[in-house]
């Protein structure tokens, strides 16, 4: 049975079965929390065997674990993806393990708030050096050693919404908006191969992440969904195994919002005062 990701729209299977994605092997980067943990265990939960990869072991253990419990193939590895080799380790470990990778999760970033004004050279370049360059890096060696070869393979990459901007987060934005970009330019070259390329832009998602900048702040932004409420890190990773599968498989090239609405109406706030000269 073929495996290609929508090769063959009259072989499709059911995005609901448990075997959706079986037979597929997912590689999701900062997969040990969130929005990457959410993907792996959901990608699995449908089929696919999952490498995931993230800087800090505990977590990436953690879930590997609760991988192995549910009967899932899983393969964990530590590692820092903005360093190259490392990156290239955890692609090399991959393929020995599984012999492919036919779905790629750029998931992999961090941002800080400030403002733009404030925002240094350094703190600029550590947002885009993740975000970007690194996803870069993955994306590049996965699509060259695996997916072109095969001429199969999904890639998705972690981005933000309202994709009008953020404030506090001019740089981070910057990043998840060439992601989004670089998906919409992917797929221009690559469907001849039969990559499928998409941008997940996600709102405001209950995780981790978001809870480190406080109950304030979380709130605000709670207030500003149209739906009344955050996002759940399943949500997004349903999304993501749906693409997945052969259901999803004339989907590529576009930025999908999973946001509650929020790009649909803005950040539903006052814009900044603008002091009398």
């Amino acid at each position: 049975m073929s495996t290609e990701l929508g090769a063959d729209p009259t072989a499709l299977r059911s995005p609901f079965r448990v075997d959706a994605n079986a037979g597929r092997v997912a590689l999701i980067t900062g997969g040990g929390t969130g929005i990457g943990r959410a993907s792996a265990l959901e990608l699995a939960a449908t089929g696919a065997d999952v490498v995931i990869c993230g800087r800090r072991e505990e977590p990436l253990q953690s879930t590997a674990q609760q991988l192995e419990r549910a009967g899932a193939n899983c393969l964990a590895i530590p590692a820092d993806i903005r360093e190259p080799e490392q990156a290239e380790q955890v692609i090399d470990g991959a393929l020995e393990r599984f012999g492919r990778i036919d779905v790629l999760v750029n998931n992999a970033g961090g941002q800080f708030s400030a403002a733009a004004e404030e925002i240094s050279d350094r703190g600029w370049r550590a947002v885009h050096r993740l975000a970007v360059d690194a996803a870069w890096t993955v994306t590049r060696t996965v699509a060259v050693r695996s997916m072109i070869p095969r001429r199969s393979g999904l890639i998705v990459f972690v981005g933000f919404t309202p994709l009008r901007g953020i404030p506090g987060f001019a740089h981070a934005c910057a990043a998840r908006a060439a992601v989004a970009n670089l998906a919409a330019g992917l797929a221009l070259e690559w469907s001849r191969h039969r990559i499928r390329t998409v941008c997940l832009a996600l709102g405001s998602i209950l995780t981790e992440g978001l809870a480190q900048y406080g109950e304030q702040t979380v709130e605000r932004w709670r207030r500003a969904v149209p739906l009344g409420r955050l996002g759940t890190p399943e949500e997004g990773a349903g999304l993501i195994a749906f693409l997945a599968t052969p259901a999803g498989g004339y989907i590529t090239g576009t930025t999908i919002a999973v946001d509650g609405g929020v790009d649909a109406w803005g950040l539903a706030e006052e814009p900044p005062e603008v002091p009398d000269d």
